[in-house]
């Protein structure tokens, strides 16, 4: 390989010019793609296969009006009720929100306060018509039962009379017959009033029973209403009102456009005198991917490549270099973004990714050259020969990042694997520019490389005297290296002891998807967030979606009793602050009801409850006849860092197995890539326990901007596994290769050591200084979910550069000494010889020198 790629860098060396033609023709075309085909990025993910996407699926086929997405307008009085003039002014600009295009409609706060307390009014006024009727049913039956003693007192004088007139008339008394006939017709008059009391009396039950039934009535509509309502608009003190927005589209294809026409819209409202604030869903801005903070890591990073390399036209390269596989990498992901659906972090990722090891891979090859010549070799046999052995460092360096990023695509998470290919193609564009590129670049600029103070001191022969110093400096075990290698065993422990300190947090790791919580603490989607949450709970912030699949054959009171039992069900498990009917399909099979948790979303709780949730589908089934699944976005969320979760293992498994193979063809040894591999896994615990302590405990939150901390985010473990190994991997190859090649070419083992590490060591420094400060510089990022990658890789290339590389692996391998080399002669003879240091280029190397300078001669 070696031998290839120093054939490349001749022919780079002597086609400069078409090959830098190439490259800005390449740049210009990926430019004018990005432009032409780009699509919209998202901030939001999903996995097929998931419970709640399953959910989500069914819902879209049967009612796809009620998975459009939705955001939230809080207006805000500033602690004082909102008076008529502003109530007045809302209602009107949500009225015109209802025009927007892209807005499928609006609830309203103060109108369907209105109608609630409408409804309410309605129920009072029932309540008080039953209680007339009621008063004056008792009433009426206190006259009947009073009219029905009196003829019963009447009838039973008659009936007295009666018996007395009928004696005398059948006693031939004078004038009794008259008397007699008198009374029975008073009798037929009693019998008449009787029926008529009867009639009245059959009146008396028919009201009784009708107001028996309309309190029946009543209380079922004041049922129906608890059960409808619970989920405030404007809260108790009147001063805060939330209006939910219902977009015509899935949150993720809502136009920029139509986001910035509902706050325009919106923003009028603020003429009365009321805050506005905007959920993350309408505001969200993905579109710029670079600001100032990663600028000024970028500053850093050069300030780094002057101090090593001496001139602004040497530091100057590498930094051109990335930027131009940058715009190739990044250009060619955001041009795919029109037909790959891709999430914001994507291009981030790919943009982190790009400056760093673009960057440090054309530095490996610069530095090579530059003390090459600064040794005398010729420009051409240098710039061949630093792309033969520098380059094929970078070659498999390069290898297994791309490896490591690549083997996202494996746990099938779609999301993931756009990430990871994206990333994976910028680093191979990274790798190809460095062994290029750089060479052709190097060409151009000619001897412009080396600062005269430089040139001078190489001709004085100063060169060969600091090469001789720098000999007994390693002999003697002096500096760094040999401060390490003359205290192996402390070294090691004190090394390993506080990286396992750092890693203790890590045990109590929680991941999760970003909500409102976690933007910036002056942005509009934060004060949003909190004011909702001061006002109506945290719970409203992340509202579940539980979906049920009515029986069949039921009428509509039934079909609705059977709602609102499900309504009753769910507010009886734990974590629920209450569940309300939400709305049903045309046909009415399926229902939706709306769940708001207690807790935020991204609290404990949530999660116990989605789970509970599900537990309790096949309970509420038995009591309802009503099947349930839970989705939306908070499930989501819920489901996607669960199954990023369990992907982990897998994923580890197989990015160390494969990386393992190839540094096993770079070092042809068992023991360096185990001993680098056990040195990552420690860096990588270590900088999870960072990552834990800052970002989900507020460990030093004032300085990283961790105002409210919550889960890790779900795709960060599994980022910083693919990412970390694969540049932990570099270092290992750039710093262990230069012992391998002391070795190879005769000196001891324990002696490799320090001189490959002498000579590596200070390269190795300055790339992992500057992919620091490229990471860090996305610390400060204006996207939150960008922020902990940064800090995690940040730190994890800080920890394993300066730790690991620097420490664990000298002192293990001064410790192994020729062990450390070991490999089994069966294994040695099918290995192939990949010659990562260039050892075959020595005889090549004469051969070169000797043709160049007799054509200088010529």
């Amino acid at each position: 390989m070696a031998s290839l790629l120093y054939r490349l860098g001749k022919f780079c060396y002597r086609k400069a010019r078409w090959v830098i033609t190439a490259w800005v023709v390449l740049v210009l075309a990926v430019g004018g793609a990005a432009v032409a085909f780009s699509g919209t990025l998202s901030n939001s993910f999903s996995i097929p296969g998931t419970e709640s996407q399953r959910v989500l699926n069914q819902l879209d086929e049967e009612m796809p009006e009620a998975t459009g997405g939705s955001g939230a307008i809080v207006f805000d009085a500033g602690g004082e009720s909102f008076t008529a003039e502003q109530k007045s002014t809302i209602g009107e600009v949500l009225n015109e929100l209802d025009e927007v295009s892209g807005v499928q409609g609006v609830v309203k706060p103060f109108k369907t306060e209105q109608q609630l307390a409408e409804a309410r009014q309605e129920l009072e006024q029932g309540k008080q018509q039953l209680s007339d009727a009621e008063e004056q049913l008792q009433d009426g039956t206190a006259k009947l039962e009073q009219a029905e003693a009196d003829l019963e007192q009447r009838r039973q004088q008659l009936n007295a009379g009666l018996q007395q007139a009928e004696a005398a008339a059948a006693a031939g008394v004078p004038g009794a017959a008259q008397q007699l006939a008198g009374l029975q017709a008073a009798q037929a008059q009693l019998d008449a009033a009787a029926e008529q009391l009867e009639a009245q009396r059959e009146k008396l039950a028919d009201a009784r029973s009708e107001i028996r039934a309309n309190e029946e009535k009543l209380a079922e509509g004041r049922q129906q209403l608890k059960l409808s309502s619970g989920v405030e608009l404007v809260s108790e003190d009147g001063s805060v009102a939330v209006a939910r927005v219902q977009f015509d589209k899935e949150i993720n294809s809502v136009s920029p456009e139509t986001r910035q026409q509902v706050q325009e819209v919106a923003d009028a409202a603020a003429g009365s005198g009321v805050e506005i604030h905007y959920s993350k869903e309408i505001v969200q801005d993905i579109s710029e991917i670079f600001g100032a903070a990663e600028i000024i890591g970028v500053l850093i990073a050069a300030a780094v490549l002057i101090v090593m390399l001496g001139t602004l036209v040497a530091a100057g390269l590498p930094l051109l270099m990335a930027i131009t596989g940058v715009a190739v990498g990044v250009g060619g992901t955001f041009a795919f973004s029109g037909v790959v659906q891709m999430s914001s972090v994507s291009p981030m990722l790919a943009l982190m990714l790009g400056l760093a090891v673009g960057i440090d891979y054309s530095l490996f090859i610069v530095n090579r050259h530059r003390t090459q010549l600064l040794h005398g070799m010729p420009m051409g046999e240098s710039i061949a020969r630093a792309t033969g052995t520098a380059g094929n460092a970078v070659l498999f360096a390069g290898l297994t990042v791309v490896i490591a990023l690549a083997a996202l695509a494996v746990p099938g998470i779609p999301f993931l694997t756009v990430m990871g290919l994206a990333g994976a193609a910028t680093v191979a564009v990274a790798v190809v520019v460095a062994l290029t590129l750089t060479p052709a670049m190097l060409r151009v600029i000619g001897t412009r490389l080396i600062s005269k103070r430089a040139w001078a001191k190489s001709r004085s022969g100063d060169t060969e005297q600091e090469d001789r110093e720098e000999a007994k400096r390693i002999d003697s075990g002096r500096g760094w290296g040999g401060f390490v290698t003359r205290h192996p065993i402390v070294m090691l422990t004190v090394s390993v002891l506080a990286l396992g300190a750092v890693a203790l947090p890590a045990m109590d790791l929680r991941v999760g998807l970003p909500d409102g919580g976690s933007e910036p603490a002056d942005s509009t989607a934060y004060q949003a967030y909190t004011t909702m949450g001061q006002a109506f709970g945290e719970g409203i912030n992340g509202p579940l979606l539980v979906v049920g699949e009515m029986p069949s054959g039921l009428s509509g009171e039934e079909a609705e009793e059977a709602r609102f039992d499900v309504v009753r069900e769910l507010r009886g498990i734990d974590h629920v602050a209450t569940a309300i009917p939400a709305g049903t399909s045309e046909d009415g099979d399926t229902a939706i009801f709306q769940v708001v948790p207690t807790g935020g979303p991204s609290d404990q709780s949530t999660e116990d409850l989605v789970h509970e949730l599900r537990n309790s589908a096949t309970g509420i089934e038995d009591a309802t006849g009503v099947e349930i699944g839970v989705t939306g976005q908070t499930a989501v969320n819920i489901d996607v860092s669960e199954k990023l979760l369990d992907a982990l293992p897998l994923y580890l498994g197989i990015v160390v197995g494969l990386s393992l193979i190839l540094l096993l063809l770079v070092f042809r040894s068992i023991v360096v890539p185990l001993l680098a591999t056990a040195g990552f896994l420690l860096s990588l615990a270590a900088s999870f326990g960072a990552v834990v302590a800052i970002y989900q405990w507020g460990w030093l939150g004032g300085i990283f901007g961790v105002h409210n901390p919550g889960p890790v985010l779900s795709f960060l473990p599994i980022i910083m596994i693919g990412v970390l190994f694969g540049l932990a991997m570099d270092y290992q190859v750039f710093l262990v290769s230069g012992m391998r090649e002391a070795y190879i070419h005769g000196e001891s083992a324990r002696h490799a050591v320090r001189s490959g590490f002498s000579h590596g060591a200070r390269v190795v420094t300055a790339a992992a200084i500057i992919m620091t400060s490229v990471f860090a510089g996305f610390i400060f990022s204006h996207l939150t979910m960008v922020r902990p990658i940064g800090f995690g890789l940040a730190f994890g290339v800080l920890v394993d550069a300066f730790l690991i590389r620097m420490v664990v692996v000298p002192a293990a391998m001064y410790l192994l000494g020729r062990s450390a080399w070991w490999l089994p002669r069966w294994m040695d003879r099918i290995l192939p010889d990949v010659d990562v240091e260039g050892a075959k280029l020595d005889d090549q190397a004469s051969a070169g020198q000797t043709s160049e300078l007799a054509g200088q001669r010529s």
